[in-house]
């Protein structure tokens, strides 16, 4: 090895070291200043709508020949039947969304990730609504988002890439790093199990979505700004925001589970007598 070569080899070294120095005070930099979404017994719960942001495709809305009676109205609640003139609907997702539609209508039960107590999807975990808060618990190599109506929890992993050959799942994987006052989350490997929102829209395992996690109004209150793509239910990407308003709460036990008659009264199917 000439003494020439060694001496280039050294310096990328030392240069390579110093980059990957930067790298890591960098990200504890990001770290120290990052937003703290959870101390001092925070906890957030949704308010309002989802709203489009500006330039966003249009989001789905109640089908106006149907209209929606929520809870706590005095009047028979009603399920969510989407309007299915929606321009960014491709054709197959119209299909499958009419059939569920009409079988809702003719008296099926119009089951949601909450009411029936499976896990939401992202980012179907957005759109939780009702008094229950949701929570951060955050540390330096992830963040815990839970949401306390069952406990269903995300987990972010922060400064991590994503992993390779991905096997699909309910949650997916969740990377994210901090961007000045903001969490990002980028979240791939989604089954096609959960549904994206309360109109039961399917989606396929190419779902991806990133979020953007932000306080605003002096802290009080927390919003998502979120981008959702999938090329087989929708032609071409919609971004909106939910928020989030700031109260003081510790964290209460809430089951759900699949035989809960306490919810609705369709529980799973119970023998009248024992098979054996």
């Amino acid at each position: 090895m000439s003494t020439a070569f060694l001496a280039r080899f050294l310096a990328g070294s030392c240069l390579a070291g110093m980059a990957v120095a930067m790298t890591a005070a960098q990200v504890g930099a990001q770290q120290r200043d990052a937003p703290d979404f959870s101390s001092k017994q925070t906890a957030w719960v949704a308010f309002g709508e989802i709203t489009a942001l500006p330039g966003s495709p249009p989001l789905l809305r109640q089908d106006p020949a149907h209209p929606f009676v929520g809870n706590n109205t005095g009047r028979q609640p009603t399920y969510r039947i989407a309007d299915l003139t929606n321009p960014n609907l491709k054709p197959a997702a119209i299909a499958r969304m009419k059939k569920d539609n009409d079988e809702v209508l003719a008296g099926k039960i119009g089951f949601t990730a909450r009411s029936s107590c499976q896990p939401a999807g992202v980012p179907g975990f957005d759109s939780f609504g009702g008094a229950q808060p949701y929570f951060f618990v955050q540390t330096p190599k992830e963040v815990l988002i839970i949401f306390s109506g069952d406990e269903q929890v995300r987990h972010v992993y922060l400064d991590a890439p994503h992993s390779l050959n991905l096997k699909p799942s309910w949650y997916g994987e969740s990377v994210g790093h901090y961007d000045g006052d903001t969490l990002v989350v980028d979240t791939v490997g989604l089954n096609d199990r959960t549904v994206v929102d309360t109109y039961r829209t399917p989606h396929s395992e190419k779902l991806h979505v990133v979020e953007r996690w932000r306080m605003t109004d002096d802290g009080k209150t927390l919003e998502v700004a979120m981008r959702v793509e999938d090329p087989e239910t929708y032609n071409e990407p919609w971004s909106a925001v939910r928020r989030y308003r700031r109260v003081q709460a510790t964290m209460s036990e809430q089951v759900c589970a699949e035989n809960n008659r306490n919810l609705f009264d369709y529980h799973i199917p119970v023998a009248k007598a024992p098979d054996f």
